[in-house]
């Protein structure tokens, strides 16, 4: 897959990418990441991508000429999506991150600044995406997050693919909790059921755990997956 990620901040994203299992599969080629800078398609002698909001307010907009003019020069692949980063759009889950990192080969992310871009900038964009109900500075911090919940997805990224199955959402449910050596760690103890041998009592404790785990910490996950789980009922009688 590759990714086109518009900033004007490039240099924040080396750490992150040169990391973990993300920076392996770079190196693997499973996925490729462009950076295309909006200041350098500006044509004014101060490189200038911002300019005062029409109508008064505080702070500055980023005009739509450079980003137009920098998500113009990328390439342009057959199943690809433009995506900005904005507090406004979907929230990311894990649904959303299956979904682009089945259907696309080529994402395009618009990060944001100051206190927002030009409206007609969205004229560019297919999905708008937030990282939740709150305000950061910029969009790099959100595109990153993007990112990685993507490529970890991608075939060939994670060793044991069966692990993304059993993750906290792919079922509408939060994890189970987990452990390993010591079996006793500062006078808390392993559950027995753990140690058993007996794989079918650890599935059912697991999945039990579960189904506690999300209707406590996680009422809306909750009563979304009974909900699910209703209609499936109904479905099969």
């Amino acid at each position: 897959m590759r990714f086109d990620i518009v900033t004007l901040f490039p240099d924040c994203f080396t750490s992150v990418l040169g990391s973990g299992l993300i920076g392996k599969a770079l190196a693997k080629q499973i996925a490729s990441v462009h950076f295309v800078n909006p200041r350098d398609f500006t044509t004014d002698k101060h490189r200038k991508v911002d300019d005062e909001p029409y109508g008064g307010g505080v702070g500055m907009l980023m005009k739509p000429g450079p980003i137009f003019s920098a998500v113009e020069s990328l390439p342009v692949m057959s199943r690809r999506e433009v995506i900005m980063m904005s507090p406004q759009g979907q929230t990311i889950n894990q649904p959303l991150l299956k979904e682009l990192a089945s259907n696309y080969d080529q994402l395009v992310i618009i990060c944001g600044h100051y206190e927002g871009v030009d409206e007609r900038v969205l004229d560019l964009v297919t999905r708008e995406v937030s990282l939740g109900d709150f305000i950061l500075t910029g969009g790099e911090i959100p595109s990153m997050a993007l990112m990685n919940g993507v490529v970890r997805l991608l075939p060939g990224t994670v060793g044991k693919t069966e692990s993304l199955k059993l993750e906290s959402f792919e079922e509408g449910l939060l994890d189970y909790p987990q452990y390993t050596r010591p079996a006793v760690f500062r006078d808390r103890k392993v559950p027995d059921v753990l140690l058993s041998g007996n794989h079918a009592a650890i599935a059912q404790w697991r999945y039990e755990q579960q189904v506690a785990r999300t209707r406590k910490r996680r009422p809306d996950l909750y009563k979304a997956w009974e909900e699910e789980r209703g209609r499936g009922d109904g479905e099969m009688g």
